[in-house]
């Protein structure tokens, strides 16, 4: 079976703070409501009740794991669903309401109902929930456990450890035979993530698909650059994001060309401040991560891109970027451009966005890898699982479109994870915040720097990304359960919260 998982799996646009604690849990409970109306049995519940086993109840407060579950049980899908009716949906819930199960069915509802398990980890993951629906009587019509397994993705009891039941037709397991594929094709990893791609959709589906999906990651940089004020919770952390794009246009303003590194970390920062508000943002493979990738391709795309605005390293102002999903953060529309430049834009812009699916592309074949043969659970593998992945995807995605070869792509996965090896999870407070968000923005300066060197070097070295994957999966299966998103070690401890 292949390792290989869809692009649209693989990154999928949801709800913060967190795929694994967030994204995941709601769709374990729309998929319970789901199969109680499949099942004809949704008229006949009159209650229904949630427990949250280990990370999921250790950590499910600061989460927003129980309103993530309610909203789930209502039959609102995170893709669509607007962030605001999922960050309440627990916590403001008014005791004894009635809940429209599955959107249809009114069944009574208490704050009660959502019980907290931290102590109890159930064999197949630490992110586990069970999901009960009773009768009049109180006798139980419907039972189903989910495993959260990181990413959003989830796995309910019973059913086998897949990582994808479509056979692919560029099939590998490891980065070893993804090489080797390509070589005997004669082809870009990015070309062999597209093939597989487009065994599910049409081509003009896959396009669009990657393009829906960075215009998603592009407009939550947009809104995290432009918001202020503090991040929910009893950290009370202050927004910054938004400070820093201020200081950098006024800098740019007076003539001034601040460092293209000060505008990545600013990138991560705001789609990491986004998410620690529920906030719409894209799993990139987790919500953890998600500053990562988009503030990688967010720097190629300004930076680096041969856009007809502006090449090589020079700096081009947002407000500049004609044609784009950027222009700028609520000011004035952009001068129009001469008739005869609008072409040059527009083939700039469509430049970029192919650059854009090529740097996807590649990130997903490389993540793949990671799912299938260690981990991007931080509850199963600390924070090198979710960190460290996505680092390596990034890398590896920014290597492809300043045309790495296939080699030098790996090689700057290798480069990324390896430094990212024993990186434990203890979020201060539970919450997505400490040290969470500026870890993003750390770790996308790292995979700027993976890509550099790999990009200086002809592909050979000495570690492969596979012996690397499996020091990450041996490295979580060491590593104590207090480091892996509990919140009982590290700096979660050592922190005092005001």
């Amino acid at each position: 079976m292949s390792a290989y998982v869809s692009a649209f799996e693989l990154f999928s646009i949801g709800v913060g703070p967190s795929s694994s604690h967030t994204v995941g849990p709601m769709r374990a409970a729309r998929d319970f409501a789901t199969r109680l109306r499949v099942d004809a049995v949704l008229d006949r519940v009159e209650r229904v009740r949630c427990e949250l086993f280990g990370s999921l109840g250790a950590t499910g407060l600061g989460h927003g794991t129980p309103d993530a579950v309610v909203a789930g049980l209502q039959g609102l899908d995170c893709e669509t669903v607007d962030p605001d009716a999922v960050r309440s949906a627990w916590t403001g819930w008014p005791d004894g309401a009635a809940l429209a199960l599955d959107g249809t069915h009114d069944v009574p509802f208490a704050k009660a109902d959502v019980a907290f398990t931290p102590r109890t980890r159930l064999p197949g993951h630490p992110n586990a929930l069970t999901l009960e629906a009773f009768d009049a009587t109180g006798s139980a019509i419907a039972r189903e456990t989910y495993y959260s397994v990181g990413g959003g993705f989830i796995r309910r009891d019973g059913e086998p450890v897949r990582v994808s039941a479509h056979p692919f037709p560029l099939d590998f397991d490891d980065a070893a035979g993804l090489l080797r594929l390509c070589d005997e094709a004669g082809i870009t990893i990015a070309e062999a993530a597209r093939r597989n791609e487009e065994s599910l959709r049409p081509e003009i589906e896959v396009a669009a698909g990657l393009d829906a999906l960075w215009d998603a990651m592009s407009a939550c940089v947009n809104a995290g650059l432009s918001a202020d004020g503090q991040l929910p919770g009893m950290l009370r952390v202050k927004r910054r994001a938004g400070a820093i794009r201020a200081q950098l246009e006024a800098a740019e303003a007076e003539g001034h060309r601040e460092l293209p590194g000060e505008w990545l970390g600013a990138f991560a920062l705001a789609v990491n401040e986004e998410n620690a508000s529920g906030g719409r943002v894209v799993t990139a493979p987790t919500n953890g991560a998600a500053g990562i990738v988009p503030a990688v391709a967010m720097y190629w795309w300004r930076f680096l891109a041969d856009s007809g605005l502006g090449s090589g390293n020079a700096v081009t102002p947002y407000g500049e970027l004609v044609g784009s999903a950027l222009l700028g953060f609520g000011a004035t529309e952009p001068a129009a451009a001469p008739a005869e430049a609008l072409d040059d834009i527009a083939v700039a812009d469509a430049n970029r966005r192919r650059g854009i699916r090529r740097y996807l592309l590649t990130a997903t074949a490389l993540g793949s890898l990671f799912k299938a043969n260690a981990s991007i659970s931080g509850a199963e593998g600390g924070c090198q699982a979710e960190v460290g992945s996505a680092c390596a995807m990034a890398a590896g995605g920014l290597t492809a479109v300043m045309g790495g070869t296939n080699r030098q792509i790996e090689n700057a996965a290798e480069i990324a994870m390896e430094h990212h090896l024993g990186l434990t999870c203890d979020p201060v407070g539970g919450l997505v915040q400490i040290p969470c968000i500026e870890r993003n923005a750390i770790a996308a300066a790292t995979a700027v720097t993976a890509a550099r060197l790999a990009l200086r070097g002809d592909g050979s070295h000495y570690v492969s990304l596979d012996a690397v994957v499996e020091t990450m999966r041996q490295t979580g299966i060491d590593m104590s359960t207090k480091y892996k998103e509990t919140s009982e070690g590290g700096l979660a401890v050592n922190v005092i919260e005001c």
